[in-house]
């Protein structure tokens, strides 16, 4: 059987800057490319303080969720990197305002730069049609 591949494009997150999708789902499995705090609007990085940059973030990975046809209860693996390990109590807070419990598994890694010079970027692994445990 053949995995039928297709990409996911929403104007709700910002568009793709560089060779890449926002998401590509194979089959049931939805991959969302890193989402940083970028604001889809004017393709800037929101200017404002770490916790509204979150928002932003989580806004933008929420919205790919959506056109890929699931959710953030969709999400079953995230990846963040972090500038700065000093915010990570803040990434946890608004973290648990997208998420629900049994929370995705999640890996966090500290990096020198990030894309236009983000502070945070998170990627994630969906799975649609799930049908135990959420």
């Amino acid at each position: 059987m053949t995995a039928l591949k297709k990409a996911i494009a929403t104007s709700q997150a910002p568009s793709a800057i560089g060779t890449y999708s926002q998401a590509v789902r194979v089959n049931d499995t939805v991959y969302i490319s890193g989402q940083i705090p970028m604001n889809p609007e004017t393709g800037q990085l929101l200017d404002g303080t770490f916790k509204q940059q979150l928002y932003m973030m989580f806004d933008n990975m929420k919205a790919i969720c959506e056109a890929a046809g699931g959710s953030m209860n969709d999400i079953v693996k995230t990846t963040v990197f972090i500038m700065d390990f000093a915010n990570f109590p803040m990434l946890n807070t608004v973290m648990a305002e997208y998420f629900s419990e049994p929370y995705p598994a999640r890996s966090t890694i500290g990096v020198a730069s990030l894309p236009r010079n983000a502070p945070v970027e998170i990627e994630a692994i969906m799975v649609l049609h799930q049908t135990a445990g959420r």
